[in-house]
């Protein structure tokens, strides 16, 4: 049973865990909070929630191990607590299948509003292969900044936030090569805390879903010592 108003929270700190549950019942959303890895696989295998909040540090495992577990049994959205701050733990989360993370100590509303722009895309209907007033186009996609989507021969990407956004850069600037720089501060709130390597493990991503939508097709270019651009 899918429940698109309960969302998943494992973190063993109480204080931590109140505080995000208060956060999320302020937007209507209910929670189940557990303390270990091991019980979060477990209520995942009992039942399909919105979301995921993780912890990485957990007294069982870390929240990398887990993520990679529940991947092998869900697509579900993962938003990491972290209080580690290196760009590597960083970036480690996104390829391992995270969709966003908070460092801590963290603001319980940008939490919140992280998790509400993912639910809204992750609940938005699907984009008409033929009402180009659902968005603007650009050559075979489709933009929808209302409901934070873009799809790509008709078929909607499953982006995470930050994928999104560096997406959309290169569709208005289709054809311009872009620096790495200029990526870090037209994607991220904060590009000093992010770096190159960050770049690329989005850009990589993103490139093995548009593979997946549109198979035998690269639209992203990479320029060597320089960035990527688009061309379509």
């Amino acid at each position: 049973m899918w429940d698109k108003d309960t969302v998943l929270v494992v973190e063993d700190e109480p204080s931590i865990s109140d505080n995000v549950t208060f956060g999320l019942k302020r937007e209507g959303f209910a929670s189940v909070v557990v303390t270990t890895g091991f019980e979060a696989i477990e209520q995942l295998k009992k039942r399909a929630f919105a979301l995921v909040v993780l912890d990485v540090g957990l007294p069982d495992t870390t929240g990398f191990e887990i993520c990679k577990q529940i991947r092998e049994i869900s697509q579900i959205p993962i938003i990491f607590l972290t209080a580690r701050s290196e760009e590597i733990d960083r970036i480690l989360g996104l390829e391992i299948g995270g969709d966003d993370y908070v460092c801590k100590p963290f603001s319980v509303r940008e939490l919140v509003a992280r998790a509400r722009v993912i639910l809204r895309r992750g609940r938005a209907e699907p984009v008409p292969s033929n009402n180009n007033k659902n968005g603007d186009r650009f050559g075979p996609f489709l933009l929808d900044e209302s409901r934070y989507q873009i799809s790509v021969s008709d078929k909607t990407l499953n982006l995470t936030r930050y994928e999104y956004r560096m997406l959309k850069v290169f569709l208005k600037r289709q054809g311009r090569v872009l620096t790495r720089e200029q990526l870090m501060y037209q994607v991220w709130e904060e590009p000093e805390a992010s770096g190159e390597r960050t770049v690329d493990a989005h850009v990589k991503s993103i490139r093995a879903k548009l593979r997946y939508a549109s198979p035998g097709v690269e639209y992203i270019q990479t320029h060597r010592g320089i960035g990527y651009s688009m061309q379509f």
